[in-house]
């Protein structure tokens, strides 16, 4: 798939065309587990903000001023929920990429520690909850080098992929691959399979994600259960895995240690994640992984860059 520019819009991809994906030992489906990692990195008046962030909590008020509430179900998520989602995989040996926000892991040095001990790869989700969009183009370039600057100190090694918090902004890819040392980023949800574009006439790779595999959901009103949870990621999964037969692609499953970390919808994943250990040809994987695979086996073509 070639596209003109970084922000051009493709509303033809792959067709009815796709292609073999290869994935490793002949799997039908690639299964990237998201832990997005954000409590500590959004928006409060301790860190000069005007207001405290209230989005995909428990329900805080939203007024002018501190919000405790709000801010203290962010705590919990830091606190509690990711220990839960990593003992989770860890139990079923499964793996998962955290999407880091730079200033939430300086803030919490055992998570940082967890996830080097548990070989789990960070892909860049901004310095803090901001929304690129809004951001002047020098400053968004400081942002993005603060945040692989912060996260190679605090993972030990540089993120590979980014992915903005409130989706990019006009100049965003063409500012991730001039920061350069990125595989990918995943600023699209336009495709179940990689794909190459082509950014200041240089290719440059995207691993599409998903909000509709997405605990947010329960924030939202689409879900009230485990059950609700553990359904809907069946579904996905057992249509994906069907299709495998013929024509393999990826699903990325999105997780926040403040929603899903909670029992009640834990218990959903836990489901989920027995489900998945009961196929067969199933790759659970980091996205790093997935962007490498592509490269060595889909490299752009002379067309794409």
């Amino acid at each position: 798939m070639t596209v003109q520019s970084s922000h051009d819009r493709d509303f033809v991809g792959y067709g009815r065309n796709p292609p073999d994906p290869k994935w490793p030992d002949g799997a039908r489906i690639a299964l990237n587990i998201c832990i997005n990692y954000e409590e500590g990195s959004e928006a409060s008046l301790a860190d000069g903000d005007g207001f405290t962030e209230t989005a995909l909590t428990e329900g805080g008020g939203g007024f002018e001023g501190r919000d405790l509430a709000a801010e203290s179900m962010f705590e919990y998520g830091s606190r509690i929920g990711f220990w839960r989602l990593i003992r989770l995989l860890s139990e079923r040996n499964m793996t998962a990429t955290v999407m880091g926000c730079a200033l939430a892991l300086e803030r919490n040095p055992d998570a940082v520690a967890a996830i080097r001990e548990h070989g789990y790869d960070v892909c860049a989700h901004g310095w803090r909850w901001e929304r690129h969009q809004h951001l002047g183009e020098d400053e968004e370039r400081e942002r993005i080098r603060k945040t692989v600057a912060s996260l190679t100190r605090t993972i030990g090694e540089r993120p590979l992929g980014w992915y903005c918090r409130y989706g990019a902004g006009v100049n965003t890819r063409r500012l991730v691959v001039e920061e350069g040392g990125f595989l990918y980023d995943s600023d699209a949800y336009n495709d179940e399979l990689p794909y190459w574009t082509s950014v200041s006439a240089k290719p440059h790779l995207i691993v599409p994600y998903g909000l509709v595999n997405n605990d947010a959901k329960f924030m939202r009103g689409a879900m009230a259960t485990a059950d609700d949870f553990f359904a809907y990621l069946r579904d996905a999964f057992d249509m994906l895995h069907a299709e495998g037969a013929t024509a393999p692609k990826m699903m990325s499953v999105g997780l926040h240690t403040r929603i899903a970390g909670h029992p009640g919808r834990a218990a959903g994943l836990a489901r989920f994640l027995d489900h998945v250990a009961t196929r067969e040809a199933v790759w659970v994987c980091r996205r790093a992984d997935i962007a490498r695979h592509w490269i060595a086996t889909h490299p752009a073509q002379p067309g794409q860059s």
